[in-house]
């Protein structure tokens, strides 16, 4: 019976000091940076090849939160995170001039394109103007799916969509993130629940449910390549529409405020933001491709 007891004692020892060795320790635990940041740059994979070296280089460990830009810069609003690093400039101006970041720093920049089956049903392939093939989708009522989820992509989405000059509807719903429930007022071109289908999810999601629906999406180029490329399963949908300037889509480092909240991790956030922007991370975005395809371009001007 006691040889059991000490069998049973010692694997149970070995399951401790196993568990322990993947925590962090209580100095690594000082050396922890919050950031939130829009879904594209996790399901990109840029992240997987930043944060490593970043952590290398500096000691600082990041727990990343990855949702749409609405949420991430209320993560920030709200002094539940350290950092935010986004793409949704207006929106990210006026949480400057409201006084919540401590400044802004341009990292880098992709597009938005559209995406949609190959069998194309409205004719868009191959069109460069947005607004145009959006205009097309409409009046054929192709399928189109909406992330509707108030991210960056959500908020250029609907600018698109406000550029056709076709009369706009609004609607309030709710939609549950990570348990907590937001509200959120959208514009759509009608159609709503037949041939718009607005659903509530991120960028993954929203394309796995127009390669269902055979519908078309307006995505970031990182997510689409990673998702069409970077999988076994790969995604049944075509770039379709591209090369519009109104694609445009920068990418913002935006540590919090201490003066507002002066309990958030400045130190932390200040060496990160500030080693985005440096020789070493802008090579990593530059090199970093999908499929032979560069996903993002350094862009490392401070914004005025």
């Amino acid at each position: 019976m006691q040889r059991n007891w000490l069998i049973i004692m010692f694997f149970a020892s070995v399951t401790l000091l196993l568990y322990s060795s993947t925590m962090p320790s209580a100095a690594e635990k000082t050396h922890v940076l919050k950031m939130s940041t829009t879904t594209s740059t996790e399901n990109s994979g840029l992240l997987n090849v930043l944060l490593p070296v970043f952590i290398t280089d500096t000691g600082i460990h990041v727990k990343v939160f990855a949702k749409g830009t609405g949420a991430a810069l209320r993560d920030g609003m709200e002094g539940n995170v350290d950092v935010v690093l986004v793409h949704a400039k207006k929106r990210e101006d006026k949480f400057l001039a409201e006084g919540y970041g401590a400044y802004r720093l341009q990292v880098m920049h992709n597009d938005f394109v559209i995406v949609g089956p190959a069998s194309d049903p409205a004719g868009i392939r191959g069109m460069k103007d947005t607004v145009a093939a959006l205009e097309r989708i409409a009046a054929r009522k192709a399928k189109f799916v909406s992330r509707g989820d108030d991210s960056g992509t959500h908020i250029k989405e609907q600018e698109l969509w406000l550029a056709t000059g076709l009369k706009l509807k609004s609607k309030e719903t709710r939609i549950v993130k990570k348990g907590k429930k937001k509200s959120l007022t959208f514009k759509y071109p009608g159609g709503l629940g037949r041939w718009y289908l607005s659903i509530g999810q991120g960028m993954g999601k929203t394309l796995t449910y127009a390669e269902e629906k055979r519908a078309y999406t307006l995505s970031d180029r990182g997510t689409f390549l990673k998702y069409k490329y970077g999988r076994k399963q790969g995604l049944d949908l075509e770039i379709l529409c591209e090369g519009d300037p109104r694609l445009y889509n920068p990418y913002g480092v935006i540590p919090i405020n201490p003066k507002r909240f002066p309990f958030v991790r400045f130190d932390l956030a200040d060496r990160f933001a500030k080693w985005l922007i440096s020789p070493k991370a802008q090579a990593l975005i530059a090199s970093y491709r999908i499929a032979g395809q560069q996903v993002f371009f350094p862009e490392a001007i401070p914004s005025k």
